[in-house]
């Protein structure tokens, strides 16, 4: 069913305590009264259009592929696992996403791939522990691990709290035994939290599950728990979180994820190996090779991409409407809480309950409690009227509950006293899980569920409440609390659970938000530098003849060229600072699409219509284009106000960064005519200088490191292109940051190592062309005649200029690259320069 079609929206805001709380989306459908938010939530109206109206907009092909639309959907893709992992407040240095169907997929691929350790190998055997209050899809692995000869032991709640003060003896700290232990961030069958410090507590040997030595490890089912809850994962870190997305955004369905622990990672077996997830292998032989990246190891085949996309609507949804998990925690809380005193208090006329509540709390807390409240509701004489009937009634008065075990028998029995014969004998009875059999032998099979979600409002509270009155009791047995005085009660939960959070909440924003640093520091601080692994560059003490290039004519820098803004057109100086990482503000900037993802002039050829300047006294930089008026911004980071840090993918590396605000956006957005932002490349070193991402590259975009450089002789050899061009417009045609004057054509390949001036450069190597080099820089329109010629000319390759990396790290001068400096080269003994770049790394801009 499509809700879109039947609801409106409005926005409710209120102001309560010193936290800026939202009610909102108040959903009438058609009188309906949804209920069963921890089965899915519902999803706003603005998120379909959004995400619509991106797919109308884009071309997003298989992220296998290599062509455009294909790269874009990879891009896309790596945005939105970023921010999964912003949403967590962690990173990918510390958990990788793989994408599943959903938490059951991800759970079980926990117990296929996990190196447990089987009964009568020889050495101490692997326990699968779980809590007995976890869903079907947890207790299921035990038939994973049966097979693989692995005992599975159950633990119940109570057993759980009573060993809490078991530690694993010292002589059995060594033993490396992998153990599992798997349990509910939060019940969902009552909504009980479980305490996240137990993660710790098992990982460090402090609290053992059952008796046994070896090492544990923990599963964290959060599935329930992240859709109205926030989780840090700075704070707790168990080594897998399964989750389902519906839980949190309504839609996708069918979409979840495993989150990995990178420190578990590297043990995890896997045996199958579906398409995209091979590095290389031999169909005629046990060969097989998986490719570096955990993700791509463990996704079998293409993922759900168009799926994956909509994610990213999904979070600016969630943001847009209720300003982040904390607020949906308070406000889901305040409601259940509300809920649940009025519920409990509701007595026949002989003093006997309306209902029988399921829970371990009395609702006091929304850190012990989440937004669920399970119960029966009872008769005069105490027995329970079968969760179908009320069911059947419910749907009278258009109020949508569950009812059932929900998937999670061990704490229907708990709840329900049922014994394990008695589970048995219902089963016998032809009772089975979903169906309307509710009563044998006069005791209840299941139980009546609701559950409260970002949208549920204080009306939808109030419609349940009145619903059990109206079938239960009469108007003289109970009146109703005044509508003003129940707001007062709500409104009062919510401010103690505020002030019992609000340090917090505090301290998650400082992870959330951070201030910018300048840039100054970072340029001329030497000891900052970025290194670049050995496997990715040129070892020159190895390769390089210290014998510089002799030659009757100087080799002399003719040009200086800084591209401030990603694809946008270039800015010529004659002098220019050199720091760390290049040519000072070189490609600083990019543009971005509604999904965050860089806009390179391969989608928008328009962008070498746009023409930044840097202004170094003034310290701005003014941005023009034809028929727009000029836009300038600052070229400091800090601008006196925290800004949101963020995550890009920039040709296959990831970058920090922060959005430059609404007013450049809409410039962008008006001149491309599409939604777009600009954003900036943080120059946060302290924190991101020691950060790899899977391929071991700095987090750094290679082209922020590198210096691209071009041989001025090699330049003259486009005269037999059929219509030839200036010089001035080839160079800005393949966008290189130095022109050198020489007179043998691609000599600079030869080279190891130059040095220019005061500065020195290492020789990274060539440059992989792509269809940027096709377009006019002067109109934007392609000519493919131009990549066809460059193919032809190098032997079907494309590779044409260099890349440099600064080595000069400890010189006293000034990092000054200038205009009319000689270029002194050092020739390398192996003449192939092999480049560092694969071919989904090629440069754009």
């Amino acid at each position: 069913m499509h809700f879109c079609k039947y609801f409106a929206a409005y926005e409710l805001k209120t102001y309560w305590g010193s936290t800026y709380l939202i009610y909102l989306l108040y959903f009438f459908i058609l009188g309906m009264t949804y209920l069963d938010h921890a089965g899915t939530a519902l999803f706003p109206e603005s998120l379909l259009k959004e995400f619509t109206d991106d797919l109308s907009k884009n071309i997003y092909g298989n992220p296998h592929s290599q062509n455009i639309s294909s790269k874009l959907t990879y891009d896309t893709i790596e945005h939105v696992r970023y921010r999964i992992l912003q949403h967590f407040n962690t990173t990918a240095e510390d958990y990788t996403i793989i994408f599943t169907s959903g938490s059951t997929a991800a759970l079980k691929l926990v117990a296929e791939t996990f190196p447990w350790i089987p009964e009568g190998s020889g050495h101490p055997s692997s326990r699968f522990c779980y809590l007995a209050d976890n869903h079907t899809s947890v207790v299921g692995m035990r038939g994973i691990t049966a097979a693989m000869n692995v005992l599975s032991v159950p633990v119940k709640p109570k057993e759980m709290l009573l060993s809490e003060k078991n530690r694993v003896p010292a002589e059995e700290q060594n033993c490396t035994t992998p153990h599992l232990f798997c349990y509910p961030a939060q019940s969902n069958f009552s909504g009980t939290k479980y305490p996240l410090s137990w993660i710790q507590e098992i990982k460090s040997g402090n609290l053992c599950p059952i008796k046994m030595p070896g090492k544990w490890f923990v599963l964290l089912d959060a599935a329930s728990y992240v859709s109205t809850s926030p989780l840090d994962l700075t704070v707790h870190q168990p080594d897998f979180i399964p989750i389902s997305f519906y839980k949190i955004f309504g839609f996708p369905t069918g979409l979840g994820a495993l989150l990995v622990n990178n420190q578990i990672a590297p043990f995890l077996r896997k045996s199958y190996f579906g398409g995209g997830t091979a590095a290389g292998y031999l169909a005629g032989e046990e060969f097989y090779s998986p490719r570096p990246s955990v993700a791509d190891r463990f996704e079998d085949g293409t993922v759900s991409f168009l799926d994956i996309i909509a994610l990213k609507h999904g979070f600016d949804a969630l943001e847009r409407l209720t300003g982040g998990m904390e607020n949906i925690k308070h406000h889901t809380f305040a409601l259940s809480h509300y809920t649940y005193t009025v519920l409990s208090t509701l007595k026949y006329a002989n003093g006997a309950p309306v209902v029988h509540i399921y829970s371990d709390s009395d609702f006091s807390s929304p850190d012990v409690q989440g937004p669920i409240i399970n119960f029966n509701v009872l008769d005069e004489n105490g027995d329970v009227i079968g969760y179908s009937q009320v069911d059947k009634l419910a749907s009278l008065y258009n109020i949508h509950v569950r009812t059932g075990c929900f998937c999670n028998t061990g704490a229907c029995q708990q709840h329900l006293r049922l014994s394990n014969e008695d589970v048995k004998r219902n089963l016998q009875a032809g009772h089975v899980c979903g169906d309307d059999i509710d009563i044998i032998d006069g005791r209840p099979t299941g139980s009546v569920r609701i559950s409260f979600g970002y949208m549920s409002t204080f009306e939808d509270a109030q419609t349940f409440l009145k619903f059990i009155i109206a079938t239960r009791l009469s108007e003289s047995d109970f009146k109703f609390p005044s509508q003003t005085t129940t707001r007062e009660t709500i409104t009062q939960s919510v401010e103690s659970s505020i002030q019992n959070d609000h340090t917090a909440n505090n301290n998650a924003k400082k992870f959330s938000l951070k201030t910018i640093i300048s840039d100054t520091g970072h340029w001329n601080n030497s000891s900052a530098a970025l290194k670049t692994p050995e496997t990715s560059r040129t070892v020159v003490s190895e390769s390089a003849i210290p014998v510089y290039r002799s030659g009757s004519k100087p080799i002399t820098v003719t040009n200086i060229y800084l591209y401030p803004i990603k694809s946008c057109s270039a800015f010529e100086v004659s002098e220019w600072p050199v720091g760390n990482q290049g040519l000072l503000y070189d490609r600083s900037w990019m543009v971005v699409n509604q999904n965050g993802v860089c806009i390179s002039q391969k989608q928008e050829p328009r962008l070498c219509l746009v023409h930044p300047l840097i202004d170094l006294e003034q310290n701005i930089m003014v941005i023009k284009a034809e028929g727009m008026d000029p836009i300038s911004l600052p070229l400091e980071e800090n601008t006196g106000r925290e800004i949101q840090i963020g995550q890009s993918k920039v040709c296959a590396h990831r970058v920090q960064t922060y959005d430059c605000g609404e007013r450049i956006a809409e410039w962008f957005s008006e001149l491309l005519g599409r939604r777009c932002r600009l954003i900036r490349q943080s120059s946060d070193l302290k924190r991101n200088a020691n950060q790899k991402h899977d391929k071991g590259i700095s987090i750094w975009h290679v082209s922020e490191q590198l210096v691209r450089f071009i041989f001025f002789c090699s330049v003259n050899l486009w005269d037999r292109l059929e219509e030839p061009l200036q010089t001035e417009e080839l160079i800005q045609r393949f966008r290189a940051n130095i022109v050198i004057s020489g007179t043998e054509s691609f000599e600079e390949e030869e080279w190891a190592e130059i040095s220019i001036g005061t500065l020195c450069f290492q020789v990274v190597g060539p440059c992989n062309r792509c269809q940027i080099i096709c377009i006019d820089p002067q109109t934007g329109q392609r000519n493919k005649e131009f990549l066809q010629t460059l193919s032809s000319t190098r032997g079907r390759k494309t590779k044409f200029g260099i890349y440099l990396m600064n080595q000069s790290l400890c010189s006293s001068l000034p990092n000054i690259l200038s205009v009319g400096s000689q270029v002194l080269p050092v020739l390398k003994e192996d003449r192939e320069i092999q480049s560092p770049l694969s071919n989904e790394e090629k440069t754009s801009g």
